[in-house]
């Protein structure tokens, strides 16, 4: 049997008085991240035996409305993209393009 190794990412969510967010940060051991500062975070867990989805989705009192909507495009369109890697399914994967497009264009999203 082949040697495993571990991996850690920790976020740190630093709360107000009221438990709101009002600073997210990430560290990622193999150096990709160290104590990084970030606006929002959406994580997604599969839970295989309940078979649902478990989701955290936190982002700080100050994340602008604008990169907001910003941040929802291009995690939309890299879920495309991780959805054509998993299944390799390109009908829907240009589908759910075609509609990353659609939101793009109605929030009047320069991308």
């Amino acid at each position: 049997m082949a040697a495993t190794t571990t991996s850690e990412i920790k976020f740190v969510v630093e709360l107000d008085e009221n438990r709101v967010p009002e600073k997210l940060l990430w560290t990622a051991e193999e150096g990709v991240a160290k104590a990084e500062e970030a606006k929002a975070i959406m994580l997604s867990i599969w839970n295989s035996k309940a078979q649902e989805t478990l989701r955290i989705d936190l982002w700080t009192k100050d994340m602008p409305v604008d990169e907001m909507k910003l941040f929802f495009h291009q995690t939309l369109v890299a879920m495309a993209d991780t959805f054509q890697r998993a299944t390799d399914d390109q009908k829907m994967t240009d589908t759910m393009k075609d509609f990353c497009d659609y939101f793009a264009e109605k929030l009047n999203l320069t991308v």
